[in-house]
């Protein structure tokens, strides 16, 4: 199983753009073949501080799903909506 933690920032003015654009994966990652969990965090401080918390049967299904049109979308909005890129890291769990 692949932990994934995926961190995004809007810019200033973007936040509720970008909360749109965040909440509109996760209905379809959720029915993703391997996808086990698929959630989004809003930081408690700050409205447009953003988290993903995923888990997924291999590293096959991540790639599957990095590779769908609704995430290569929004991939193409970022650079307008968010401050840099996403933080990603990818955790495998060892117990």
């Amino acid at each position: 199983m692949l932990t994934v933690v995926a961190e995004i920032i809007a810019k200033p003015g973007c936040e509720d753009r970008l909360r749109e654009e965040l909440l509109r994966l996760v209905e379809p990652t959720r029915a993703e073949e391997g996808c086990l969990q698929y959630d989004l965090h809003v930081s408690t401080g700050s409205r447009g501080h953003f988290l993903f918390y995923e888990n997924w049967t291999s590293r096959e299904a991540l790639d599957r799903h990095l590779a769908t049109p609704h995430l290569e979308r929004l991939s193409a909005l970022l650079p307008e909506l968010a401050e840099g890129e996403a933080r990603i890291a990818t955790f495998e769990r060892i117990a």
